[in-house]
């Protein structure tokens, strides 16, 4: 027991923190940000140890952008009658233009994935292409989640099946199995927030 949860205890821990922002994401609750900061946290250990800088990296930027939005989705910007920060679809302009910030950050990512670790004498990043396409995604919907644009689910979804089979490859089964529950639970948040979007604009 004890030489399991040497091996597998961050990973572990990580998975259960995940899984409570998972639902706490789809049912709309501000509380999904405190439990993905944690999640974070413990994932930073988890990612360093498996040669996945991008992933590890992405992990501090979720720390920030989880704050953001648990500031955001509390201070009831936009709304003066209840504090409710609405669902929104994305617009077309905005949708190309994250696509192209998204590619940016991709090929500045992949750039330093492919020279930085041999430059400070760290293993070199493992599936460096995959590791960047990931992370450059993950910035692009987590900001989209802090701002309620119900299209990060759609995001979510490619985002979680790469990312399943990265983990599955790098013998990560406890996170493996955590974004086939991701990518399920993707699904399900999209139509959730679409019937509360549907049910706040009545």
């Amino acid at each position: 027991m004890n030489e399991f949860f040497t091996q597998y205890g961050l990973e572990v821990a990580g998975t259960v923190a995940s899984l409570v922002y998972l639902i706490y994401s789809i049912r709309e609750n501000a509380w999904l940000w405190p439990w993905g900061i944690l999640a974070s946290a413990v994932s930073i250990a988890v990612f360093y140890q498996s040669a996945l800088y991008a992933d590890m990296g992405l992990q501090f930027y979720y720390v920030i952008i989880s704050a953001y939005g648990w500031w955001y989705w509390l201070s009831g910007r936009g709304n003066a009658t209840d504090n409710y920060i609405a669902i929104k679809a994305i617009s077309q302009s905005l949708f190309f233009k994250l696509i192209l910030i998204g590619a940016i950050i991709y090929a500045a990512l992949l750039v330093v994935l492919l020279n930085v670790p041999a430059m400070v004498n760290i293993a070199s990043s493992d599936m460096p292409y995959l590791d960047s396409f990931t992370t450059a995604a993950s910035i692009i919907a987590t900001w989209m989640l802090a701002r309620k644009y119900i299209h990060h689910w759609v995001f979510w979804v490619l985002i979680n099946s790469v990312s399943m089979g990265m983990y599955l490859y790098k013998g990560l089964y406890f996170y493996s199995f955590l974004f086939f529950v991701y990518t399920i639970g993707a699904v399900i948040g999209f139509f959730e927030w679409k019937r509360l979007m549907a049910k706040h604009a009545e």
